[in-house]
C-alpha cells in the first residue's frame, strides 16, 4: 500500500526555519521522484522542489531557491524539505507527492504525480 505522510509543519516567525518530512511506504525513493507542493488559500497549487534519487537530480522553484533544501534518506525512505529564511508568503499547506516521471518532476504538473500526502500546514507570522 502506497502512502506518503508529511510532518513538521507549524507556526514560525518571519526569518525562522522549519524542516518538513515526507515518509513514504509501499515503494522506495529509487522508484519514484518526490515533489513538494504548496497551496495557499485562494491560490493554485505551486511546485516548490523535487528530488530524484534514481537520476540524482534536485530542483527548486525560483521563489524558494537559496532558502529551501530538499534531501532524501533512502534508509529511512523519507524526503526532507529544510526551509530557512521563511517569510509570510511561504504560508501554505505543504504536500509531498510521488511521480514516476524522474526527468519531468520539475515541471510540477500535479496531474503527473501519482500519489499525494495529506498535507502539513506552515504558517509564517509574528
Amino acid at each position: 500500500q502506497v502512502q506518503l505522510v508529511e510532518s513538521g509543519g507549524g507556526l514560525v516567525p518571519p526569518g525562522g526555519s522549519l524542516r518538513l518530512s515526507c515518509a513514504v511506504s509501499g515503494f522506495t525513493l529509487d522508484d519514484y521522484a518526490i515533489g513538494w507542493f504548496r497551496q495557499a488559500p485562494g491560490k493554485e497549487r505551486e511546485g516548490v522542489s523535487c528530488i530524484s534519487n534514481r537520476i540524482g537530480s534536485l530542483n527548486y522553484a525560483d521563489s524558494v531557491k537559496g532558502r529551501f533544501t530538499i534531501s532524501g534518506d533512502n534508509a529511512k525512505n523519507t524526503v526532507y524539505l529544510q526551509m530557512n529564511s521563511l517569510n509570510p508568503e511561504d504560508t501554505a499547506t505543504y504536500y509531498c507527492a510521488a511521480t514516476r516521471g524522474h526527468y519531468y518532476c520539475s515541471n510540477y504538473v500535479p496531474s503527473e504525480y501519482d500519489y499525494w500526502g495529506q498535507g502539513t500546514q506552515v504558517t509564517v507570522s509574528s
